[in-house]
């Protein structure tokens, strides 16, 4: 699996990630301390010249810089529900239902990362999943946020619900996510780019929040979506 790109290869180097080789650019000027990282854990280097990385790169923006790692090791649902219980906080999850661009992808664990979520979910079919653009698009947050594939979404609210956790779907025909409570264990399911939270999907939530809106564009990136419903959460929490 490529890593690619100074932040995102910087932040694998800091995390567990297990990397076995490292490819840089000769004529790379700003990649020093990403190279002294690896040595100090005795990583290969192959200095390599600019065509040999575009021709093994994914996102075709590298920035000089390519690591080799293992595939992404994804975690559990319940991965997610210990760690929460470990650091002795509310349960807040992220539940993606169908979103298909790595971009986006990226950006949600981003999110997800800064505002204090500890772990997104992902199914295993119809959705994108963890690859160099994600890596990338992510600026590194994958390395540091929980990440659960599973069969099937509707399984895991089921699951979630017995564990007593409130669960919302993202829509614009909602409440208000300031008019909800969102400081107790939660789960935020957010839907496809196009068509949304699916309807079986919404039924089995608790509720459902949206984001007020002004302008004449009436839908948001979902990505960005995340983003303000993250930060509500953070908010009503500090």
């Amino acid at each position: 699996m490529n890593i690619e790109g100074k932040n995102p290869v910087k932040e694998a180097l800091d995390s567990d990630k297990k990397i076995s080789k490292l490819y840089v650019s000769k004529a790379a000027r700003d990649l020093q301390p990403i190279i002294d990282v690896a040595r100090k854990k005795n990583i290969r280097i192959d200095f390599v010249d600019k065509n040999f990385l575009d021709k093994i790169s994914e996102s075709k923006r590298c920035q000089g810089v390519i690591a080799i790692a293992q595939d992404f090791e994804y975690s559990t649902v319940e991965d997610i529900l210990n760690f929460a219980k470990s650091k002795g906080e509310k349960l807040f999850m992220l539940i993606l239902d169908g979103i298909e661009d790595p971009h986006n992808l990226g950006s949600i664990l981003r999110v997800g990362e800064c505002m204090g979520a500890h772990g997104v979910v992902i199914p295993s079919r119809r959705s994108a999943n963890i690859n160099a653009t994600v890596l990338r698009t992510s600026a590194g947050a994958a390395n540091h946020i929980k990440v659960a594939m599973v069969g099937n979404i509707n399984d895991t609210l089921r699951q979630l619900k017995d564990e007593f956790v409130n669960i919302y779907a993202a829509d614009m025909q909602g409440t208000p996510a300031k008019e909800c409570r969102l400081d107790e264990d939660i789960a935020v399911v957010i839907g496809n780019e196009g068509s949304g939270v699916k309807a079986l999907t919404s039924k089995l939530c608790n509720g459902v929040i949206s984001i007020p809106q002004y302008g004449k564009v009436n839908s948001l990136n979902a990505s960005v979506a995340c983003g303000i419903i993250c930060y509500e959460v953070t908010r009503q929490r500090n």
